[in-house]
């Protein structure tokens, strides 16, 4: 395909308001001819590379890659940003088309040999270069990269890598937009006020908003957005109502219609297996986890077992409690999953006595986005300006320019915040462009989250764990923002899988800090603080329900990690699900967090795959690197910020992430503080 003509220019040339792309100038069919041109243009200009008759150096093999690629990158980031926060069936019908599509792509850059060769040379050679730290680092991603996408195999082997790698690409696609379709295509109306028995203010005006959002004006609606399901499941006292809606949440991708995920799971993990073969590997997991903190499924799993052993105790006791409050009020059913939120509650508010619907009001959604502004600049000094009237993906979605302690421009920050129909389900940090000295270009970060839209008019309020949400996607675009690095392959979130989750869980900690929550945790129409009762009571439930809160999150990981450490597949994974199950001996009024038939981390794509311990091996370090800053007595320490400025959020890949977290540190972590933090010490 020619240049000349065939792509919208606005794909390529960003040229909005602060290097933003004008997204007014796109249509939704100009995405694939831009993909489809870029994948032409990075062939040509990696063959280049490859072709180049001078000895391989790291400038004119590695730099040159770095540089490559442009146009494929933009356009390639648009697209998703639209499918992931507002997509529709001409995106969708592009996503399937162009998802195998990439796959081959990378393929076919692999398969080039004389490009591999001058890396392998690179890579052999590296200790005689004079290399940096950070090219070190590139150069070894590089050659890992090339490595597993088949570079060093041969003939038929290198041929069905490809093959594999196209097919898993289609069935990630695939999944993603099943689970995208039960949950639009799922709906509870409430037929009358006595369904809504139970439900906090806060919740009955979600349901209302959402109810009109799908046709139903004037009535109240259930829909599987987290923001309302789970406060329906915490709340309502119709335990009938309560059961229909568990079951469509825990269902999503387990029917037998045409969204059924189970085929694809087991395609996918046959197709992994093979892959890691392929590769050498004795199973999917020890080739995912090479490069990472953790090294191996027995590191791995020694962490989650120490944790299960902790949080199953911890578990039985709450469900006697529960148990025994259940008989109080006369019930004589069993503790089923859909009672454990209901009575939990009732437990927590007893305990601690107050009430969801007491904290709302001191935590709208404005004044927390200021409060993860107000942390970002007493650490680090940056500065947050909104720019109004910058077109972006979607309407909902705001505009910040983001400049350091001098003033200058530092990065451009997108918020979006609202659940819709169109919207991937979840939270999310991703990168529209990436920090790099050697390109020039500084970082545009893009924040997107899943509250209940309030009414048109009214201002949106969010729980304590919504604001948590938030301070946590923040971190991880502090991570992005922050970045100072030469190369664009390092940049930002570019570390490995265990070591991602790191600046976004520290954030977390500030969100409880006094002079955060006296500051900004405020009555939206007095401008009162929240009271010191209130927040001791809010702080001190924050352990509550630990046991549950670990099993639902450590049983995903677990089984996870089990799918993939082996060296064939399970034929039924359904049935490997139950075994595993019953293996763990997991509470049975305890549902896993995401279900295999909905677990996006792993099945929507490789990312997370065998890799959703992360969370928690990250946590370990988060709850190490906040007790850093206690020692000191100063939470906004100003030796020890810059240093975690420095060494975490501004290192990106340059370095491995145990000698960036020890130059922040002074030492490795140990789980202790983590135990602490979860209450299961």
């Amino acid at each position: 395909m020619s240049d000349n003509g065939t792509i919208n220019p606005a794909i390529e040339t960003w040229d909005g308001p602060m290097g933003l792309p004008r997204r007014e100038a796109i249509a939704d069919t100009d995405y694939a001819p831009a993909i489809r041109q870029g994948f032409a243009r990075d062939l040509a200009e990696s063959a280049a590379v490859a072709d180049n008759p001078e000895p391989p150096t790291f400038a004119n093999t590695i730099e040159a890659l770095e540089r490559s690629g442009d146009l494929l990158s933009k356009a390639a980031t648009l697209f998703f940003s639209k499918a992931g926060n507002d997509t529709n069936e001409t995106i969708q019908a592009a996503e399937r088309e162009l998802a195998p599509q990439f796959a081959r792509h990378a393929g076919e850059i692999a398969k080039n040999r004389k490009l591999f060769a001058r890396i392998d040379t690179l890579w052999q050679q590296r200790d005689a270069l004079g290399l940096t730290g950070e090219q070190i680092q590139v150069l070894k991603k590089y050659h890992r990269n090339f490595v597993r996408q088949g570079a060093a195999l041969e003939g038929d082997a290198q041929a069905r890598l490809i093959a594999i790698n196209e097919r898993l690409a289609e069935l990630g696609t695939a999944f993603a937009q099943n689970v995208l379709k039960d949950e639009a295509d799922w709906i509870m109306v409430l037929e009358d006020e006595a369904d809504l028995a139970g439900l906090p203010s806060s919740t009955v005006a979600a349901m209302a908003s959402a109810a009109a959002e799908r046709g139903h004006e004037g009535r109240h609606a259930v829909t599987l957005a987290r923001s309302i399901v789970v406060p329906f499941l915490t709340f309502s006292d119709r335990r009938d109502l309560r059961e229909r809606a568990f079951r469509a949440w825990t269902g999503r991708g387990d029917g037998d219609g045409a969204t059924d995920n189970r085929p694809i799971i087991a395609e996918t993990l046959k197709l992994r297996a093979e892959k890691a073969s392929l590769l050498g590997h004795d199973s999917f997991a020890e080739l995912k986890l090479e490069g990472t903190m953790a090294r191996t499924p027995q590191a791995v799993n020694a962490l989650l077992e120490t944790v299960w052993d902790k949080a199953r105790a911890r578990a039985g006791t709450e469900a006697d409690d529960i148990t025994a409050l259940m008989r109080a009020e006369g019930a004589n059913h069993d503790l089923q999953a859909w009672d454990w939120r209901y009575y939990a509650e009732k437990i927590r508010a007893a305990r601690h006595d107050y009430a969801d619907d007491e904290v709302r009001p001191f935590m709208p959604l404005e004044r927390i986005i200021e409060a993860a502004f107000h942390v970002a600049g007493r650490l680090f000094g940056l500065t947050f300006i909104e720019r109004p009237g910058i077109v972006t993906h979607h309407p909902d979605a705001r505009v910040w320019e983001v400049t350091d302690a001098n003033g200058d421009h530092k990065a451009v920050f997108i918020g979006d915040y609202f659940a819709r129909a169109s919207k991937r389900s979840g939270a999310w940090m991703s990168a529209m462009q990436l920090q790099s000295r050697l390109l020039g270009r500084t970082p545009i970060v893009t924040n997107t989250m899943n509250f209940a839209k309030p009414p048109a008019g009214q201002p949106a309020f969010l729980s304590f764990d919504d604001a948590r949400t938030l301070f946590h996607e923040f971190g991880h675009a502090l991570h992005g923002i922050m970045s100072d690095v030469t190369y664009p392959s390092v940049s930002g979130t570019n570390v490995p899988r265990d070591f991602v989750e790191l600046p976004s869980q520290l954030f977390e900690h500030w969100l409880t800090v006094p002079e955060v929550l006296n500051g900004f945790a405020r009555h939206h129409e007095t401008g009162e603080p929240m009271p010191a009762a209130l927040v001791d009571k809010v702080l001190a439930a924050q352990t509550f329900n630990a046991g549950f809160d670990t099993i639902e999150y450590t049983a995903c990981a677990l089984v996870d990690m089990a799918f993939h450490a082996r060296a064939e597949a399970p034929a039924d994974p359904a049935a490997f699900e139950t075994e595993k199950m019953a293996e763990l001996a997991m509470p049975k009024a305890i549902a896993m967090r995401h279900r295999p038939p909905h677990f996006q981390h792993i099945f929507s794509g490789d990312y997370y795959a065998a890799g959703y311990y992360s969370y928690m091996w990250s946590e370990v370090l988060d709850a190490d690197a906040f007790a850093a800053f206690e020692e000191k007595g100063d939470v906004f320490d100003p030796e020890l910020a810059e240093a975690l400025g420095r060494h975490v959020y501004g290192s990106g890949g340059a370095m491995e992430p145990e000698d960036a977290y020890t130059a922040f540190r002074g030492r490795l972590p140990t789980p202790d503080a983590m135990l602490e933090k979860r209450g299961l010490v």
